[in-house]
Formats: structure tokens, C-alpha cells, sequence
């Protein structure tokens, strides 16, 4: 089963560490563009801070890559990615902006306080589970619709799409496990007269 996990929207979230301000920036990318611009888009709204470490994780490629932005190397760029890969999260950016508060951490305390600004964007976000589900088409008559609309959700489906013409044509999607069941109670309920054409296979944030 094809699967990863990712964060489900932009979000944000932030605390304060002797008096230092720490703001952490997570969002959902796709390409390093995505992730790049959207670094960029915080580098500029908070252009007055001390320091906006980064890091992201593409599922395309396997890249990583981080930025310490002038901390000492090895206290923040590296725990920001570091959370992102112990939470198994790809296809993520978080930016970490922090405006000094004129006491120094110390290298631990550091790296401790840009793990937290990572783990609570993250938090914010929403850590989901992405599954590759089937994308599935049927066409029936009016008079078949109503029992095989039941059916997708009765065996795990999720419709996302009905067209009605002279004939009813229900898009839906669910996991590749469920097709074998729902196949044979649509051919049963339909007297053979319908059956499922995958159309596709796409990531949603659930199945069941």
C-alpha cells in the first residue's frame, strides 16, 4: 500500500524563550519551487529578524535541504530537519524565525529551542497520512443510482463527483484494497449490468 505523511495545510504557531521570539512556519509542497517560494515569502514579511532557519523534505528525489541563517552551524537548521524526518513527515517546509531577545542560549538551548519551533508547526499543521486510493468511474441507470451510490461508501469509497446525463456517471476514489469487494456488490446489485473503470490513482488524506 502506497502511502506517506505530510502536513494538511499552512499553519503556524509560536512562544518565547528568554525573551528570544520564535515563530514556526509549516506548510504542505510539492516541488522545491513551492517550498523555496514560500521561504522566500517569510524571509520578506519577517526581514527584521535575527535569524529565519529552514528546512524541507521532497518526496520527489529524496531531497532534504536546510539553512542555519547565521546561527551557529549545527544548532538550527539541522534539529528543524531533524524533527521533520523523526515525525516521517515528506513533501513539508517549515521555517523557523526567531527575533533575538538579547540573551544568548547557548548551542543547547539552541537546538533545543528550534526543535520546538519545528514540532509546533508542525502540530499546527496537522500531520496526516496520504494514501494512493484508485480513482474509480461507474455509469448506471437512474434506476441503479440510488443502491450504487450506497455501495461506495459501504465498502470504504469516497464520491467526488456525480454527473447526471441521460445516464448517472459516479466518480469516487477508495483504496485498492476495497475494489475487489465493492466490485463484486456492485455486479450483484446491478445484475452485472455495471461495472467500475479506474480512471486514475491519486493521494488523498484518507480512504476509509
Amino acid at each position: 500500500m502506497a502511502q506517506y505523511k505530510t502536513v494538511l495545510r499552512e499553519a503556524e504557531d509560536d512562544f518565547v524563550e528568554k525573551r528570544s521570539r520564535f515563530i514556526g512556519y509549516a506548510k504542505p509542497v510539492s516541488t522545491e519551487e513551492e517550498a523555496l517560494a514560500f521561504i522566500a515569502e517569510k524571509r520578506s514579511k519577517h526581514w527584521d529578524a535575527s535569524h529565519n532557519v529552514y528546512a524541507y523534505i521532497l518526496r520527489d528525489g529524496g531531497i532534504m535541504r536546510y539553512s542555519d541563517d547565521g546561527e551557529p552551524q549545527g544548532t538550527a537548521g539541522i534539529p528543524v530537519l531533524d524533527v521533520l524526518q523523526k515525525s516521517g513527515v515528506t513533501d513539508v517546509v517549515v521555517v523557523a524565525t526567531r527575533y533575538f531577545g538579547g540573551v544568548l542560549l547557548g548551542g543547547g538551548g539552541l537546538v533545543r529551542a528550534y526543535s520546538h519551533t519545528a514540532s509546533i508547526a508542525l502540530q499546527a499543521a496537522g500531520i496526516v497520512t496520504m494514501r494512493e486510493c484508485l480513482m474509480l468511474r461507474v455509469v448506471c441507470d437512474y434506476s441503479q443510482y440510488g443502491r450504487v451510490a450506497a455501495l461506495v461508501p459501504e465498502c470504504g469509497g469516497v464520491v467526488d463527483d456525480t454527473v447526471f446525463e441521460e445516464r448517472v456517471a459516479l466518480c469516487f476514489h477508495m483504496a485498492p484494497e476495497d475494489r475487489g469487494s465493492f466490485d463484486k456488490k456492485l455486479a450483484d446489485a446491478t445484475n452485472g449490468q455495471a461495472a467500475a473503470e479506474e480512471t486514475g490513482k491519486k493521494y488523498f488524506e484518507f480512504c476509509e
